[in-house]
């Protein structure tokens, strides 16, 4: 058995059991994938896939085991590499950080500054998607490490640890009517035209939450994932803007609109690093996450690393 053989299986099985894909993607014929599956089953004695006739339809049971020993080994060869790399240049390589528009636009700028004033000859990578693809982008190994709120909990191949709290805020108009309320309730809301962020994106769970628990409809004219595209219809008058507040604190204020703090309406929200489950953590990646957050510390990444799961303390 090779390395290949493990690549062909974990490929076929991230396919849909699609071969045709999975050679695609490995850039090599599919009856090349076919053959080492079948060499592989033979020196194993065992059948990693049903099929019917001469397509794969599923997992085995021993199959299904094949594949965890299999991600495993995959695993530690990536790590093997990075502990080579790590060594053989300490202080230089590449940092790939998948996020989501919110995080890369307003919370990362300044430690990403940080880490290049600390280590110059690191370059930086980043991947912007929705959650679900920065917790694939990280398992994939695309990605040293992930930051979003909605997700990455939910990844049991991913260990998590909360990065900070944030709230939403609401952005209006100055001289829209609901600014001579003293405080902006959910019933003020739902009757207004509102602009928020696509329901897969920066807290949107925990807004929809909120209305649907009080029995209220809100009226969302428009989804975004970008803060400053929610901005830029408020100030077209399209109506109250829902974003998080970061988009509308200290450099990030404009001066024609008004924000109001939303966390009496839609709570906390936890902002969290994913890291890869058994993957080498570079000496840099470490020291990033530090200047994320002071909650992260190298000797508490290690930990939940060794120990696996989610860490859910602030």
């Amino acid at each position: 058995m090779n390395l290949h053989q493990f690549r062909f299986v974990q490929e076929a099985v991230r396919r849909n059991l699609n071969l045709t894909e999975a050679a695609k993607a490995l850039h090599t014929s599919q009856p090349g994938v076919s053959k080492a599956i079948l060499e592989l089953e033979d020196e194993l004695g065992i059948d990693i896939f049903a099929r019917h006739g001469k397509r794969i339809k599923r997992l085995t049971e021993p199959g299904q085991l094949v594949v965890r020993s299999i991600e495993i080994i995959l695993r530690e060869v990536q790590n093997l590499k990075r502990i080579g790399e790590q060594y053989a240049a300490q202080d230089s390589g590449t940092l790939s950080i998948a996020t989501t528009h919110t995080q890369a636009r307003y919370v990362l700028p300044a430690p990403v500054a940080r880490l290049r004033q600390t280590y110059p000859k690191v370059g930086v990578r980043l991947h912007q998607g929705s959650p679900d693809q920065v917790a694939r982008w990280v398992l994939d190994d695309v990605a040293d490490i992930g930051i979003a709120t909605e997700s990455l909990a939910h990844y049991e191949d991913l260990v998590t640890l909360p990065c900070y709290e944030w709230q939403h805020a609401l952005v209006l108009p100055a001289g829209h009517p609901l600014l001579e309320r003293e405080q902006i309730g959910l019933d003020d809301l739902a009757a207004q035209p509102l602009i928020t962020y696509h329901p897969t994106f920066t807290g949107r769970t925990r807004i929809d939450q909120a209305f649907a628990q009080r029995g209220l409809t809100p009226q969302i004219v428009l989804e975004a994932i970008d803060s400053d595209v929610i901005k830029t219809y408020v100030r077209l008058g399209m109506g109250v803007g829902i974003v998080a507040e970061m988009a509308v604190q200290g450099e990030e204020r404009s001066p024609d609109l008004i924000a109001r703090p939303a966390g009496h309406l839609f709570g906390q929200n936890v902002a969290r690093v994913a890291f890869k489950r058994g993957a080498y953590l570079r000496q840099f990646v470490l020291r990033f996450a530090e200047f994320l957050s002071d909650r992260l510390s190298r000797e508490l990444i290690l930990r939940a690393m060794e120990g696996g799961g989610h860490d859910d303390r602030l």
